[in-house]
């Protein structure tokens, strides 16, 4: 699964690294610790609402990193953060949204915990030279019952990370990987042209497997109440951990 991961870049290098028109809102800072259920950048191919012939634009917007289906009747509850690649043209959460809106996450890597003898050791996995990463996601909107049509919070804009079977180098810190959309497939991947659940399950079919380069890294990153550039750092290399004693789980709190 993709639980956790970082986007060190700011706007700016959003903007040219995946080729975006437009950018709406201020979105959140960079952060080396990002966790469910908080506000994530995507992009996403779109055409002016109301406008089927409309020009496509590429926009940069925020999104709740859990997705909430249109027929729910609050938030609350387990967030659903990734999309199995098996069974999200199936799902009745996914398989909607996976045939008409489909986005990608920016990324500069994610962790893993990785079970070893003496408990779970993070590990950072990125992209060969650092380059970015765009995670293969699929996003739903929500509307609000308790806020009045025209309102802000009125529509929730929500997603999920679909995930693939990992490598078998991978699959040695984690079964599962986030499916990453290569750069010079971005176009296919955002193209709600391609809306057929064969041509969709295709498409998902023939995403390459990623090569990834793992990195130990310091247990401080286990409490989303740490964040910064040093939370990637080599495990010899990282600060000595100043935080309470945990058990090697992740936390949310």
């Amino acid at each position: 699964m993709c639980g956790r991961f970082v986007v060190a870049r700011a706007t700016g290098d959003l903007v040219g690294d995946w080729a975006v028109d437009d950018v709406e809102g201020d979105g959140p800072p960079p952060s080396w610790n990002v966790a469910p259920t908080t506000t994530v950048r995507m992009v996403a191919d779109r055409r002016p609402h109301g406008d089927a012939e409309g020009e496509v634009r590429r926009v940069l917007t925020g999104a709740r990193w859990g997705i909430v289906p249109p027929w729910a009747k609050a938030v609350q509850g387990a967030p659903l953060i990734n999309a199995r690649i098996e069974t999200v043209t199936e799902k009745p959460t996914f398989r909607k949204a996976v045939l008409t809106r489909r986005a990608v996450v920016p990324a500069d890597g994610y962790y893993e915990w990785q079970a070893t003898a003496s408990g779970k050791q993070p590990v950072y996995l990125h992209g060969e030279d650092e380059r970015p990463l765009a995670f293969a996601a699929v996003y739903e909107h929500w509307r609000d019952p308790a806020v009045a049509e025209g309102q802000p919070g009125a529509w929730l804009r929500s997603l999920a990370i679909i995930t693939s079977a990992a490598s078998d180098a991978l699959g040695r810190i984690h079964d599962r990987t986030p499916l990453i959309v290569p750069r010079d497939r971005l176009d296919e991947w955002l193209d709600a042209g391609t809306s057929a659940v064969d041509d969709v399950r295709h498409l998902l079919g023939s995403l390459p497997e990623p090569h990834l380069v793992p990195r130990l890294v310091s247990t401080r990153v286990n409490s989303v109440r740490n964040d910064g550039p040093d939370l990637v750092e080599p495990l010899s290399d990282a600060p000595a951990d100043d935080a309470p004693a945990d058990d090697g789980q992740p936390t949310l709190i």
